[in-house]
């Protein structure tokens, strides 16, 4: 009995000492989970319903707890807009499984005690902004079967031994992130690893056979792609049995394609576009009956198209666009019963396009555009469900097929653009309730202009030039509103612009050039508030510019040359800037910019009754008959005021002629202040002999710096320039730096009253893309600016220094292109007279962490205002390649165009990825009259940086020319920054095919 007592009493102390440790164990959990949370800033009170006063933490939201231990398995935080840090206290969880804290703004480091948590399984960090490398002990977790990293800004390479632990790994997902280096070797330790993800980072070189991806023999997708890869790939892929999706697009692979690629019967997806593959398509692809996608667009791939594409009886996507594919397209192509879309762009197809393509009754987007196809258009494709029809630049002719009810509820995109198509628009075009986009340009229709133009409720662009459209143009063609882009250049339409034209409220592009319109110029074009660009030139428009359209603040570029207007021009908005581009050839505009005769549209003045002051009686019985002296008293007043209007327009043009002369004498006198010698300094010392420190930022501490010149020499030297020595300074321990630029001061005389000045209108220019002026200090010796730190380096370290790893892409140099253009638009435009530059190159050109340009050293002209002539010829020769005609030849007609002519230099820089000049052996390079050479004989793209990869040639081809516009030698033929800007945005238009508006 006493036994039976002592068991009893052990059994009850084994039970409470078990209750002890669990109330332990949830209290780690609670711990931790409070521990954790602390390093989160919860703006919305997510988690609120945790309280450390709680015994345990499975009645906290977004908590699931094993019901039979009580302890914390999953935490479930995906996008609760959390942010913060992953700090301390989940190592407590020793029961954690699942941990998923995606879609949040998490930033740091990732905690290398996440590594503690032995069974953990699934691992989810995913759309942050976490930053540094990846922690070598995360996949060490024994258990961990699903990895998720992807979407932060990790960067670094990936040790080699990281993957020598993952047996248990299934999902991996690194992509989007900023590693670099070789994929490690170790990967084929992951053995039985399903989907592996490593797109969108730097990882570079070769895909050898023993790089450990062949030996992953469970892997079913495998995507590798937007990385800097090179190579070829290896024979080896077929060892892979799984595979059903591989994704390599976007590298730099080279070679011929695998072969053995034809074995994986089980490929489903299969995308290697955007690389430089050569050779035919091997003959072992007709093996993939499984493949549902295939992408080889944009490689060098040559040869005929292949005839067994029609076994590929699964396929619903086909891409092999932008290739040198030639021969005829096989009417096998008619197989793909289960095809969707198809895009053959870009290539040299001839002959005619199949019939039988119409059988696959499935398509979705047809896209043929450059080609060399003939013969007319197979009516049965107007018949099928399609979305965009794309035939342009071929040789088609014929006449368009009529379109069948189903296609009259799917079409949204139609370019037949660039053909030989003639005949009558069909009358059930006006059906086409969805279309957006209608390009009929560039065809030799010869009818009159389609009158169903108004039915199209939906349209935003319609494109019809050069097409030898006749007659007049339909006054209902705006009536949907939903219009943005009309272009109706190069044909032969008569009568008026229809006044319902401000109907297009929606429009932001109106070109009607070289048509053989008549009659006013319609007050209704004032309601066009989005409008951007007129092109109204070579017509034979008459009247008055009507002022109103003065009143379009968002217009940028306007063209009436070559009409027969006359009169003055609107006062306001755009007009007063034309160029006499865009005013000549007219009877007589009215404007300072042009010479040649103003004649005013207006009626003559009328000869005063000098009996109309009388008696208004009948029959003027009573009256006396105005004597001679009173009418000759009547004459003298009105030729006293015809005297005194002739002496006002006389005196305003006295007026006028001498302002003009002093302009003259202003820009001689700058040019020969910027090339004069000065003696001394002394006149400055005379009125400032203690230093002047100025800030105009207000969020800098006036008292940061005591003593700006014992600064320097604690600054960091950071760049030298011809204007002086720029330094990186540290902003106390704020944790910000400036940029101070130490002028060079040396033989120049200025008064301290002038250097404020100028300096203060600098400090004005406050733009996105200029490096901010904060402040500046002055004595009669030394001179200090004190800017905005940008802390990534200049393109011209970054485009010729290659100082980063990964090239610059197309995008980033169109929004380096776009930006500077802002960035001088602003200086330009926004000031009177003009901040101009003088100096645009690419070490001007800072650039920030996300590759956004920042202009430098703008207006030093202003504020050096007599340089030495060494100073300036250093000037001049730091800018070869960049300095305008006028300018280098001093010449008295110096404006803000000689910054149109470097920012032109500029792009074909960021182009060509060449330098402006460049010396040989025995030659000089130069590259503007080098890219205008390749432009005349065709071959221009041939100049494009091969370093950035692919790159749309629909975009880069007019900016190139956009180019040698800007760097024309006459200053008046080039555009305004304005214009430049407006070019751009419409050369990257957002709709299904960029246009080429000018």
């Amino acid at each position: 009995m006493g036994f039976f007592k002592l068991f009893m009493f052990a059994l009850i102390l084994v039970s409470s000492l078990r209750a002890c440790i669990s109330i332990d164990d949830d209290n780690d959990d609670v711990l931790g989970l409070i521990a954790f949370k602390a390093d989160i800033i919860d703006t919305l009170s997510h988690l609120s319903s945790w309280n450390q006063d709680d015994s345990s933490p499975c009645s906290w939201k977004f908590i699931a707890c094993n019901p039979a231990t009580g302890r914390v398995t999953e935490l479930l935080l995906s996008g609760l807009n959390l942010s913060g840090k992953i700090g301390i206290g989940l190592e407590k969880l020793q029961y954690l499984q699942v941990l998923n804290l995606a879609h949040n703004n998490l930033t740091g480091t990732l905690n290398p005690q996440l590594s503690l948590l032995s069974n953990l399984e699934n691992l989810n960090v995913s759309h942050n902004s976490l930053s540094g490398g990846i922690p070598p002990s995360l996949i060490s977790l024994s258990r961990i079967k699903f990895l998720d990293l992807s979407k932060n800004a990790l960067s670094g390479p990936v040790p080699n031994d990281f993957f020598l632990t993952c047996s248990s790994l299934r999902v991996l997902s690194l992509s989007g992130n900023n590693l670099n280096g070789p994929i490690p070797s170790s990967l084929s330790q992951c053995t039985i690893l399903n989907h592996l993800n490593l797109s969108k980072n730097r990882f570079s070189g070769n895909l050898h056979v023993d790089s450990g991806l062949w030996l992953l023999t469970r892997i079913r997708t495998l995507d590798l792609s937007h990385n800097a890869l090179t190579g070829s790939i290896p024979k080896g892929v077929s060892s892979l049995p799984y595979l059903k999706e591989l994704f390599l697009h976007m590298n730099h692979f080279s070679g011929g394609l695998p072969s053995d690629l034809g074995l994986c019967s089980h490929l489903k997806k299969l995308d290697l576009s955007n690389n430089q593959f050569t050779e035919s398509l091997p003959v072992s692809f007709q093996g993939l009956s499984s493949l549902t996608y295939l992408n080889l667009a944009n490689n060098i791939l040559t040869g005929d198209f292949p005839d067994w594409i029609g076994k590929l009886n699964s396929l619903e996507y086909l891409d092999v666009s932008g290739n040198g594919l030639t021969g005829i397209l096989p009417t096998s192509i008619g197989g793909l019963g289960s095809l969707t879309y198809v895009s053959l762009s870009g290539n040299s197809l001839i002959g005619d396009i199949p019939k039988s393509l119409i059988y696959s009754s499935n398509l979705s987007v047809v896209r043929l555009r450059g080609n060399r196809f003939n013969g007319s258009i197979p009516e049965g494709l107007f018949e099928l469900g399609l979305n965009q029809i794309d035939l342009s630049r071929n040789q088609l002719t014929g006449s368009i097929p009529p379109g069948s009810s189903r296609l009259f509820e799917t079409l949204e995109s139609l370019d037949l653009s660039a053909n030989g198509l003639t005949g009558d628009i069909p009358a059930e075009m006006g059906l086409f309730s969805k279309l957006r986009y209608l390009n009929l340009s560039w065809n030799k229709f010869e009818t009159r202009m389609p009158l169903q133009l108004g039915y199209f409720q939906n349209l935003t662009v319609l494109d019809l030039r050069y097409a030898a459209f006749h007659g007049s143009i339909p006054g209902d063609i705006c009536n949907s509103g939903s219009l943005e882009i009309l272009q109706l250049d190069g044909n032969s339409l008569i009568g008026s612009i229809p006044e319902d034209i401000g109907n297009c409220s929606s429009l932001y592009l109106l070109s009607m050039s070289h048509n053989d319109l008549r009659g006013f110029i319609p007050r209704s074009i004032s309601l066009l508030k989005r409008l951007k660009i007129l092109k109204l030139d070579s017509n034979e428009l008459s009247g008055e510019i009507p002022q109103e359209l003065g009143e379009l603040e968002n217009l940028l570029s306007v063209n009436i040359s070559y009409n027969r207007l006359q009169g003055r021009l609107p006062d306001r908005g755009i007009f007063p800037s034309l160029q006499p581009g865009s005013l000549e050839g007219n009877l007589g505009i009215c404007s300072p910019f042009i010479k040649g005769p103003c004649k005013m549209d207006v009626p003559k003045p009328l000869v005063l009754d000098p009996y109309s002051f009388q008696n208004p009686m009948g029959n003027h019985e009573g009256a006396t008959k105005p004597s001679k002296h009173s009418k000759h008293h009547k004459f003298l007043s009105i030729s006293a005021i015809i005297a005194i209007l002739a002496a006002v327009m006389i005196t305003i043009g006295v007026l006028v002629i001498s302002l003009l002369n002093i302009s003259a004498r202003k820009r001689l006198q700058f040019v020969s202040n910027t090339l004069e010698s000065c003696s001394s300094s002394s006149r400055s010392a005379r009125h400032l002999s203690v230093g002047k420190l100025v800030w105009f930022d207000s969020k800098i501490s006036p008292g940061w710096v005591v003593n700006p010149e014992s600064l320097l020499n604690k600054a960091a030297e950071i760049g030298r320039g011809v204007f002086g020595t720029v330094y990186k300074a540290s902003l106390g321990d704020e944790g910000r730096y400036l940029a101070i630029k130490n002028l060079i001061v040396s033989n120049m005389v200025q008064y301290p009253e002038e250097f404020d000045r100028e300096v203060r209108v600098l400090g004005k220019a406050r733009h996105p893309n200029l490096v901010s002026l904060k402040g500046y200090y002055w004595t009669p010796e030394l001179q200090l600016l004190v800017t905005d730190y940008v802390p990534n380096d200049s393109l011209q370290a970054i485009l010729h220094e290659r100082s980063t790893s990964q090239p610059l892409s197309w995008s980033k140099r169109f929004n380096i292109l776009l930006g500077t253009a802002k960035g001088l638009a602003h200086l330009h435009h926004s000031f009177r007279p003009p901040i101009v530059h003088y100096n645009i190159k690419p070490t001007n050109i800072l650039l920030d962490d996300d590759f956004n340009p920042k202009i430098s050293d703008f207006g030093l002209t202003r504020i050096l205002a007599k340089l030495d002539k060494q100073v300036m010829s250093n000037r001049f020769q730091s800018a070869l390649g960049y300095v305008a005609p006028e300018l280098a030849c001093q010449s008295l007609r110096v404006n803000e165009k000689c910054d149109v002519y470097g920012f032109g230099v500029l792009i074909l820089e960021i182009v060509t990825g060449r330098r402006s000049i460049e010396y040989g052996d025995d030659n000089v390079w130069i590259l503007t009259e080098e890219v205008k050479i390749m432009l005349e004989e065709g071959n221009v793209l041939d100049c494009v940086d091969e370093s950035m990869g692919n790159y749309p040639e629909e975009e880069v081809l007019p900016i190139l020319k956009l180019a040698l516009v800007c760097t024309s030698q006459v200053p008046s033929s080039r555009p305004s920054m304005a214009e430049v800007i407006q070019i751009l945005h419409v050369i990257k238009t957002p709709i299904p095919h960029r246009m080429e508006a000018y």
